[in-house]
């Protein structure tokens, strides 16, 4: 069994860049779908079947406008990922917010959470930030409220265009999210 490193290990974080994306693609699909997922608690397997994401998409979604995925790593090792992108003036929006299953509940996510909303506020000037969680996950839904974010109260469909994932349940749709974000100091 390997030895649990405490919350308090050295992370770094940096930009993604396009030679990251085969890594990215494995780590962000290892987090949601398919048997590697249930090694954490953010799987999807048993709402969704398929891929969260290919490579092809994952380079367009970090070519997009004011969108940048923040890498966290422990020991020189990609642990997790979050797309960061300014969805209008003042607000941003965290997207594909991943920790590497096997090390899921260390305070991990929580750190990169912080430097996620830390990035957004220094890049666009966000002072408030929003995201999109499956509303079927309420222990998803439960972690994010632990972390200041609020429901919204809207509901969007969950997108499926692109043929990489098909719903497993009936009722599938995102519950919008958003939380205010302290100043700058």
């Amino acid at each position: 069994m390997a030895a649990r490193t405490s919350s308090a290990a050295p992370l770094a974080f940096r930009a993604a860049e396009a030679a990251d994306i085969p890594a990215m693609t494995a780590l962000i699909n290892s987090a949601y779908r398919g048997e590697s997922s249930r090694g954490g608690w953010t799987t999807e397997a048993d709402l969704l079947e398929g891929r969260r994401i290919d490579e092809a998409g994952l380079a367009r979604e970090m070519a997009a406008p004011d969108t940048l995925f923040l890498l966290c790593f422990e020991d020189d090792a990609l642990i997790g990922s979050a797309q960061l992108r300014k969805a209008a003036e003042g607000v941003g929006y965290l997207g594909m917010f991943v920790i590497r299953p096997g090390l899921q509940g260390r305070g991990l996510g929580r750190r990169l959470l912080q430097e996620a909303e830390t990035t957004a506020r220094r890049l666009w000037s966000a002072a408030r930030m929003t995201m999109a969680v499956i509303g079927l996950r309420s222990e998803l839904i439960a972690y994010y409220q632990r972390r200041g974010y609020r429901l919204t109260g809207e509901r969007l469909p969950l997108p499926l265009e692109d043929g990489l994932s098909a719903a497993l349940v009936e009722g599938v749709d995102l519950a919008m999210m958003e939380k205010a974000l302290p100043p700058s100091p």
